[in-house]
């Protein structure tokens, strides 16, 4: 899992709002197939994080790189375009089409009326969609129209449906658990470690550390814009990711 180049690597990424420093020299790196998981109080900079690795922001100072080479996100779209794919909290489906739609928004397949006229290739949509949820072993009902009427977990299953279609090479998922009832977690953590088994590099936000030791290979702990600690879950426990959360361990070291 870790043998190779890193898929993504980011060294001493900077980021400032005024006088606020959000960002203050983040380091991770990423490898294929894998889970790594990014903890920290409110504050501590991971959503900015994620929001550099997916194009919403531009850095200050710092580097990205995948698979070696040095990216430069202007948009999401640069960032989708070279196979990140970002599931936020809120989503960000479109609620009024449908779960095909919603996967192969802006990448419809097309085929040509009496090889002339170009039209989506609604018929496809529907086939690989169906083939694709069956995949997931996802439970969202075909009668649903819109992911309107879908739950939580469900929407989360059609925005990892669709990264797992587009064969993201890195999936970053923003606290995809927040907001969803205890089954539904678990699912989202099953699909999780679907995608890394699929070869994508997934970094997952989240506050529940039980969650987090459940689904991750390794764990990066930020605190007040830096990384300050990186562990395999296997080697460590609640109580020490608190520590280094809280800035507790820096404390013990001085004394």
């Amino acid at each position: 899992m870790e043998n190779g180049e890193p898929i993504l690597e980011v060294s001493g990424l900077c980021k400032s709002f005024g006088p606020v420093e959000a960002l203050r020299g983040v380091d991770l790196t990423l490898h294929a197939g894998e889970v790594l998981a990014v903890v920290g109080d409110n504050g501590a900079g991971k959503s900015t994080l994620i929001k550099h690795l997916s194009g919403v922001y531009r850095r200050d100072a710092g580097e990205i790189r995948m698979a070696g080479r040095p990216v430069n996100f202007s948009t999401p779209r640069d960032a989708r375009e070279a196979g990140v794919e970002t599931i936020y909290q809120d989503l960000a489906l479109a609620d009024d089409l449908s779960v095909g739609a919603n996967i192969f928004l802006g990448r419809e397949p097309s085929r040509r009326l009496l090889g002339i006229l170009p039209f989506v290739d609604n018929r496809m949509i529907a086939k690989q969609t169906r083939d694709l949820l069956e995949r997931i072993k996802s439970r969202i009902p075909s009668e649903a129209r819109t992911v309107a009427r879908l739950s939580g977990g469900q929407r989360q299953a059609v925005a990892i449906a669709r990264a797992i279609y587009w064969q993201a090479k890195v999936v970053l998922m923003d606290e995809p658990t927040a907001a969803l009832a205890v089954m539904e977690r678990e699912r989202v953590i099953m699909h999780a470690r679907e995608l890394a088994a699929h070869g994508a590099g997934v970094i997952y936000i989240g506050h529940n550390l039980t969650e987090i030791l459940k689904v991750a290979d390794r764990i990066l702990v930020m605190l007040q814009g830096r990384s300050v600690h990186v562990t395999r879950s296997s080697e460590t426990t609640q109580e020490k990711l608190i520590k280094y959360m809280t800035g507790f361990s820096d404390s013990e070291k001085a004394a």
